[in-house]
């Protein structure tokens, strides 16, 4: 017979006591090193220090975001204190591995001590038992991230659950400069005194923060998924307006949606969305420019993610908004194009989002809904993207089309509202993130 739903936290609390399960069984077996392109490897070994591949897979991301900006106030750093980030996976894996970014940092970034582990419930800096792993990096117990670089870490044994949070942690004794982060997290992490990587109960984690600092992916050993999504927007996508800890991001909404639905591809799920992102112009320069534009990072936060596939982009608005603005539609979708080109040259898919309304949103003026609307129309008659998700006509009021439908609108008539953040994962034909890239349109 039907049984009602498990409540959210009693079903993640039988999670982790699976995981918990999972973890012990998997100690004896699991994969090691690969490419971190998401190469298939099969077989075993010469054991280096890690524990090498039991069976074929591949690495794909389940997590990322993009190194936003240098956090203010953070000449340096965090020295002498743990960071517990809290992030949120889409696949899960028999293993895992991490990258740190020192984007934004002044100076290299010293990390004496690194952990990883599956967080015991929802949002909780404590893990579950038996979960917590060390980090290394090439064998060492102890990295340092270039300026202006990233690291990734080698792989540890780890059943990483679907669906889960995942508590990151570093230390860092010494200054490291300005903290490059991700502002608009909408998770709650954790900072505690001293080195506390791997306190496993959480208790040391007193003070909590909305940002995610220095981590920027975490990649997982799967037999399961074939690659991944990735998604390159602004505050839409970064999911601002969504409910903090509850992954309520259209991206996670999309991630529901390729775990269940049967036909489904089995893809993870990258957010690189970051608020106030552009297409064609950074933030000012000093030394380096915050909030890069989707031009600049396309490389670094499309091209280079682990087992990328195809990738949905929806950016443009911004440019119409911010100053300087773009009144010139054909300029927005230039920069577009130029986006599809590169991804194109890589093999992977393009799925293009026409542009939300924004009417009635502060310091909107008639001409730029002109401009929206141009956009619009050169993305609907083709030859820009090998296939669009029609955002605008999903979320917009049929009665007032240049305005969110209230349903929808978080209330400053931009931004979507969680059951807009849903409508727009539902809106994917996820038929159109199958198969290879199409030819040069």
């Amino acid at each position: 017979m039907n049984r009602p739903p498990l409540p959210r936290g009693t079903a993640y609390a039988v999670l982790a006591a699976l995981a918990a399960v999972v973890i012990v069984i998997s100690t004896a077996i699991f994969l090691g090193t690969a490419g971190r392109d998401g190469r298939t490897v099969t077989g075993s070994h010469e054991n280096r220090g890690s524990a090498e591949p039991a069976a074929s897979g591949q690495w794909v991301g389940t997590w990322a975001t993009a190194p936003a900006a240098a956090e203010p106030n953070t000449a340096k750093g965090f020295a002498g204190m743990s960071i517990r980030n809290v992030i949120h996976t889409s696949i899960g894996g028999t293993g895992a591995r991490i990258q740190l970014s020192n984007l934004y940092g002044t100076v290299p970034l010293a990390v004496t001590h690194a952990s990883l582990a599956v967080a015991a419930a929802p949002g909780s800096p404590a893990a579950v038992p038996g979960s917590m792993q060390r980090l290394t990096f090439a064998g060492q117990p102890t990295a340092t991230v270039p300026v202006g670089g990233s690291l990734i870490s080698d792989p540890v044994r780890l059943a990483v659950p679907a669906a889960a949070d995942l508590l990151v942690t570093t230390y860092s004794p010494t200054p490291s400069g300005p903290v490059t982060y991700h502002a608009s997290a909408r998770q709650t992490s954790f900072i505690a005194r001293g080195d506390q990587a791997e306190e496993p109960l959480g208790t040391a984690y007193t003070t909590k923060t909305p940002y995610w600092r220095y981590v920027s992916g975490v990649d997982v050993w799967t037999q399961e998924a074939h690659g991944a999504v990735v998604a390159l927007g602004d505050s839409i996508t970064d999911g601002v307006t969504s409910s903090t800890g509850l992954n309520r991001r259209w991206t996670d909404f999309l991630a529901a949606r390729l775990r269940t639905e049967p036909g489904a591809p089995r893809y993870g799920v990258l957010n690189e969305g970051i608020s106030g992102n552009r297409i064609l112009l950074s933030n000012s320069p000093s030394p380096t420019a915050n909030n890069l534009s989707g031009l600049s990072r396309f490389d670094r936060d499309v091209l280079g993610r682990t087992g990328a596939r195809v990738v949905v982009i929806a950016l443009g608005v911004n440019d119409i908004l911010r100053k300087p603005q773009v009144d010139n539609p054909q300029q927005i979708v230039d920069g577009l194009r130029s986006m599809v080109r590169r991804a194109h040259e890589r093999g992977l898919r393009v799925v293009g989002s026409t542009l939300m309304p924004f009417h009635g949103h502060k310091g909107a003026v008639q001409r730029q809904e002109v401009t929206r609307q141009g956009v619009n129309q050169i993305i609907r008659s083709g030859g820009v993207f090998d296939s669009v998700v029609d955002f605008d006509r999903t979320l917009r009021d049929p009665a007032a089309p240049e305005r969110l439908l209230p349903a929808y609108d978080s209330g400053d008539h931009l931004h979507p509202s969680d059951a807009g953040y849903e409508a727009m994962a539902r809106a994917l034909d996820l038929e159109a993130l199958k198969g290879q890239a199409a030819a040069a349109l």
